[in-house]
């Protein structure tokens, strides 16, 4: 039958690889960043045509970035399980785990959801006070997260969708999803802010409608395919196996992710307890220096796809040749980002938010963050090339020792002493390199290709 072929969207397995990682990673860039420009447009929105106070508008949204990474971060290193264990399972040209893994992975996706978001519900506002988060911004913020926490279960179900799609190579299915349904985004906050009069609340109805669309499309999708992933109604239940296999791999790469968040909680409150300006400067700010960050994590998600059906197929040299690929054109792409940005960073500011003060904050932001990417590039690329292997939580590990633990301690000791944004804004690059040096020690250790290599001869 058709389905039961091994889909061809990009050959991972044979011929050459420096122009099918970019096939890829860009478009998986593309997704994130249209996703995050469609977010963006909510606090751009609301920081022009709220009938209310703009700043305090922008702020409420901003607040939330954190702990909205925080849940995402976690479930998108999960649902990047699913991706491994599909790619490996395609390279072994084992169909059968194949369709028990995608239709595991799209339960758990649904289920996760609905558990957060009731979890979330119940204690939205204590975690909002434990932010600091000003009191003329407090209720507008609460208002939003939890609008925004009910829609979790279809943006859970799209990340899941998407990450099986990309396991076989096809990443503009998800981006021409997401396009629609952004844009959808873009019309409805419009609507709601302009002619309904609406503020915070409008801008997340619009966000969880958006989010609903593109997860039906890639469902309609995924049922309608010709190839191995495709979903059968009849198929809909979890594999125990594919469950352990996914979570194993995937809890890890999400508790890795969810440090960040968890780590820029802690910054965020230490911002927040700088007013109302700072909070929106560097709102803004996070914004623009995400898209570069997307650009630059597409390739470790490149990565991992790539090792992860080479090692299925048991081709070690070539896993090691998708490493070495993978960090110099993320340099290059990387570099080109961050200068677009760089080069048209205040004028950009300036759609956020008019205040001259807001938009000098943001662009030192910028420029401190931009200055410690290559450190997040060198281990974002090896961690994901661990997870390749199903090697997962020796990174996770590693970042929350180099990122938490220094954050943290950073925030609470360092930022005690000078209560400035210049000194919040310092824990980025020391953080990023010391988490790059011990990532880099792992990959020195585990030299995972290399052993399996020897384990075949």
């Amino acid at each position: 039958m058709g389905i039961e072929k091994v889909p061809a969207k990009i050959d991972m397995l044979h011929g050459s690889l420096w122009d099918k990682l970019p096939r890829f990673a860009l478009p998986v860039a593309a997704t994130a960043i249209l996703e995050q420009l469609f977010n963006a447009s909510d606090i751009a929105i609301v920081g022009n045509f709220s009938s209310g106070d703009k700043t305090v508008a922008v702020a409420a949204v901003g607040a939330n970035s954190p702990l909205i990474g925080l849940i995402l971060n976690l479930f998108i290193g999960i649902a990047l399980g699913a991706n491994v264990v599909i790619a490996n399972a395609i390279g072994r040209k084992d169909m059968r785990s194949v369709k028990k893994a995608v239709h595991t992975a799209l339960i758990v996706a649904v289920l996760s959801g609905i558990v957060v978001t009731v979890i979330g519900e119940l204690v939205a506002g204590k975690v909002m006070g434990l932010l600091h988060v000003p009191d003329d911004v407090f209720p507008e913020a609460l208002l939003y997260l939890r609008i925004y926490l009910l829609g979790l279960p279809v943006i859970f179900l799209y990340n899941f969708e998407a990450a099986v799609f990309r396991s076989i190579g096809d990443t503009k299915i998800p981006l021409q999803a997401l396009l629609i349904s952004g844009v959808l985004n873009v019309i409805l906050n419009l609507f709601f802010v302009i002619v309904l009069h609406m503020t915070v609340n409008g801008v997340a109805i619009a966000t969880v409608i958006a989010n609903g669309v593109s997860s039906l499309i890639l469902l309609w999708k995924l049922l309608h395919t010709d190839k191995c992933v495709r979903v059968s109604r009849s198929d809909l239940c979890i594999d125990r196996q594919s469950l352990l296999r996914i979570v194993q791999i995937g809890l890890p790469a999400g508790i890795q992710s969810a440090v960040f968040a968890m780590a820029n909680i802690v910054i965020q409150s230490a911002i927040n307890s700088l007013g109302t300006t700072v909070i929106a400067a560097s709102s803004a700010a996070f914004n623009l220096e995400i898209l570069a960050y997307y650009v630059l994590n597409s390739f470790s998600q490149a990565c991992t796809t790539f090792v992860g059906q080479n090692y299925g197929a048991g081709n070690m040299r070539r896993c090691r040749k998708v490493l070495g690929l993978c960090l110099a054109e993320d340099a290059i792409a990387s570099a080109a980002a961050i200068g677009l940005i760089l080069i048209s960073g205040k004028f950009l500011l300036s759609i956020f938010n008019h205040d001259p003060e807001v938009i000098q904050i943001g662009y030192v932001r910028l420029v401190t963050i931009f200055s410690a990417y290559v450190f997040s590039m060198l281990y974002e690329v090896m961690s994901g090339y661990l997870r390749g292997f199903g090697i997962s939580l020796v990174p996770a590990i590693l970042t929350t020792i180099g990122v938490c633990g220094i954050r943290f301690a950073w925030i609470y000791i360092v930022f005690q002493k000078s209560q400035t944004f210049q000194t919040i804004m310092l824990v980025y690059p020391v953080s990023l390199a010391a988490t790059a040096v011990l990532i880099g020690i792992a990959l020195l250790v585990y030299r995972p290709s290399r052993r399996l290599e020897k384990k075949a001869v």
